[in-house]
């Protein structure tokens, strides 16, 4: 019998395009966390020592191959001095527009990371992470693209108008968010991180044309994760991938996440090699699935995109809703355990 792999060793090997001992699992149910301590989610967040804990505590309980370092999105709006609305049973969501007015953009400034006490609190949690895993499990950090985070800062109504009316405005907030992204990336790899999650929802075929991401969100993109001094992955939080894969691929990301709506027999044939994919358990339905009806599902993702290595299990969001039951997850990580154990004879037979 071959001997167990680390989860680092795992994950390295799948993004070497090889198979290892099994495929992984990802489950990032960043406010599960709080359930596991018995607080409220605005306690839970208060404390960095009670994410980390909430983090371990979820690896452990499911026996996952990442710890996350994220709060939540909106917590890069707090940073820039914008509010934040905390909910019972769901991730806090930014509030009334950081920019109300256009001139509002030439006051704009980044955050100073050193100093500013939201980001710290991230960065703390990195550490405490990477403290306890040392190189045994990847600790993933999170940053929003510099062309997503605009939807917090403008709305997304009046975002769009931007992107059509005033794009040399819109060009300005941009700058000042990569020079935020790129800083904000090294920080988190340097206070632990083992890879960092590019968030960018807004350059999906599901919300923008083609030609648009080509002038704002590949360029973009492309020039942050040569700046960012680490492994980085793209994510386009349930948008569908397909028809920019190849511009992702020549961003340099090692993996892309992968939507609910999109075939991944057919994205692995496209990337061929190139790029690992993360995905694409529905995050929005789990919540009223079975542990049956979960097993079923994860075992139609591992037929569709195991073989051959390069595949990470996780859902298609980046984030699994507080209402998903503990079952549920138990069930995904059992699934997960029992049938991504290569080589996928199960898969090869037909069975």
């Amino acid at each position: 019998m071959k001997p167990r792999m680390s989860s680092m060793e795992r994950v390295l090997k799948t993004l070497s395009y090889q198979e290892p001992d099994q495929v992984p699992l990802v489950l990032p149910a960043h406010l599960h966390g709080a359930k596991e301590l018995g607080l409220s989610l605005p306690e839970y967040f208060s404390k960095p020592a009670y994410v980390a804990e909430g983090q371990l505590r979820i690896q452990q309980k499911y026996q996952t191959d990442a710890v996350f370092g994220f709060f939540y999105a909106a917590i890069e709006i707090q940073a820039f001095g914008g509010e934040v609305l905390f909910h019972e049973d769901g991730p806090p969501n930014s509030g009334e527009p950081l920019i109300h007015k256009y001139e509002d953009i030439k006051k704009l400034v980044p955050p100073d990371i050193a100093t500013n006490s939201y980001l710290r609190k991230v960065l703390e949690v990195l550490g405490i992470l990477k403290k306890q895993v040392q190189q045994q499990i990847p600790v993933i950090g999170i940053v929003v693209s510099p062309t997503s985070l605009p939807i917090m800062q403008l709305g997304f109504e009046q975002y769009l108008r931007m992107v059509y009316e005033t794009p040399d405005l819109l060009t300005s907030l941009l700058q000042i968010n990569e020079q935020f992204c790129i800083a904000w990336a090294n920080a988190q790899i340097q206070a632990g991180a083992s890879v960092i999650v590019y968030f960018d929802p807004l350059s999906s075929p599901t919300i923008l044309p083609k030609d648009i991401y080509l002038k704002l969100g590949f360029p973009i993109a492309k020039h942050v994760l040569q700046q960012v001094k680490g492994t980085m992955a793209i994510h386009l939080a349930s948008g569908r991938t397909m028809g920019i894969l190849e511009e992702i691929i020549q961003t340099g990301a090692i993996a892309v996440g992968v939507s609910c709506q999109e075939n991944m027999r057919e994205i692995k044939a496209l990337v061929q090699k190139r790029l690992a994919i993360l995905g694409n358990l529905n995050g929005i339905e789990m919540r009223t699935w079975t542990p049956q009806y979960a097993q079923r599902m994860v075992r139609d993702a591992l037929a569709a995109a195991a073989p051959g290595g390069g595949y990470i299990m996780s859902d298609n969001h980046g984030e699994i809703p507080f209402q998903v039951s503990d079952d549920v997850l138990f069930a995904i990580s059992v699934a997960a355990h029992t049938w991504g154990q290569y080589p996928l004879e199960w898969v090869m037979n037909g069975i």
